[in-house]
């Protein structure tokens, strides 16, 4: 299925990743992921592999190791939690540079940043090579509920609406002087946020009224999203056998 509508993540291109239909690609994320999940936070070679074929999918769908770097910006915060572990954790402790950091703390904060880097990094080549109507259409190929795949799709659809609100809202502002650049001077963005609520929730009212006027009864029309092939689903599959193979290494060794 293909749609006008794409995100901010997606890049448009022409390479095998981009040409998969969703539902594989979602299947092999979700797999990949668990793979990651179940790998042992000792087996530093296995999480090696995972890395590779995270790289691997991002030179085939022709993504800059930059964009990727950019958009893991949203896991700071997990990474500060993970260093700060180190330091609260009990257990046996080790003296490093006169800090007294516990063993368990530092395998956990591992364990947090290398598995949540390497699971984010595989959803950003996901949404890079896959339109939200793929994703949504892949995920109902899947045999996600409707209600479930319907409310995503507004959602997505509906943060634009809220987004390009916010930005009519701030360049107002500019245009009447006010610039704030210190957080105490940001009074007038706690104060618009009930007007940007009162609009959206008017502007979604409008949305709804238009879309009963078109004959909408609470359930968003399907497209038959294109039946993939087992060609295509052993190639989508051929990463994550890889990571389950490493992680079994990992386990029985």
């Amino acid at each position: 299925m293909s749609g006008t509508h794409t995100h901010a993540l997606f890049v448009h291109g022409h390479s095998h990743l981009h040409r998969l239909p969703a539902s594989t690609k979602l299947g092999a994320l979700g797999l990949f992921v668990l793979a990651v999940v179940l790998t042992p936070r000792e087996s530093f070679w296995a999480f090696v592999v995972h890395a590779v074929l995270i790289l691997s999918a991002m030179w085939l769908a022709g993504l800059k190791p930059g964009f990727v770097a950019k958009r893991l910006v949203i896991e700071i915060p997990f990474v500060l939690f993970a260093l700060f572990l180190p330091f609260v954790a009990g257990g046996d402790k080790l003296d490093v540079l006169g800090l007294s950091l516990s063993i368990e703390g530092l395998w956990g904060g591992w364990n947090i940043v290398a598995k949540g880097t390497l699971g984010l990094a595989a959803s950003i080549v996901l949404t890079a090579t896959t339109t939200v109507p793929d994703l949504l259409s892949g995920l109902e190929r899947l045999r996600v509920p409707r209600l479930i795949t319907s409310i995503a799709g507004f959602m997505v659809r509906y943060l634009d609406v809220i987004a390009g609100e916010m930005h009519r809202m701030r360049l107002a502002m500019l245009s009447r002087g006010h610039d704030p650049r210190w957080i105490w001077q940001a009074k007038a963005y706690a104060t618009s946020a009930g007007a940007l609520f009162i609009r959206s929730y008017e502007r979604g009212e409008r949305v709804y009224y238009a879309m009963t006027a078109r004959g909408f009864a609470g359930q968003m029309p399907t497209f038959d999203a294109e039946r993939a092939t087992a060609t295509e689903w052993m190639g989508a599959l051929l990463l994550p056998a890889v990571a389950w193979t490493a992680v079994a290494v990992a386990v029985l060794a």
